[in-house]
């Protein structure tokens, strides 16, 4: 199953994405500009073989739900993230207001 939901953070509208996969589930919360994701989320591959889509992305592992994700510090981000001032330990609303 896969939900799609606008969700609001300060005045702000994000699109959180949940896909329940067997044994596991998908979460990813966007921006017009970048997002932040589970740990399925490969920050080495976008910083290393994609470096030149300039993606901001960040990823926090062992989250369950997008309340969750929006909670957890960010365990790793991309070089393009860090251009905004997004760090690991970033919280991920935090991180996500920096991408709007």
């Amino acid at each position: 199953m896969v939900d799609l939901s606008p969700i609001e953070i300060e005045g702000y509208t994000f699109i959180a994405i949940s896909v329940k996969l067997p044994k596991t589930n998908l979460l990813v919360v966007t921006s017009n500009k970048g997002y932040i994701m589970c740990g399925a989320l490969d920050v080495r591959l976008l910083n290393e073989k994609l470096i030149d889509r300039k993606i901001i992305a960040g990823r926090a592992v062992g989250v369950k739900t997008i309340e969750a994700l929006l909670e957890a510090p960010l365990e790793s981000v991309t070089k393009e993230a860090e251009q905004l001032g997004i760090r690991k330990g970033t919280v991920g609303k935090e991180a996500l207001l920096k991408m709007v």
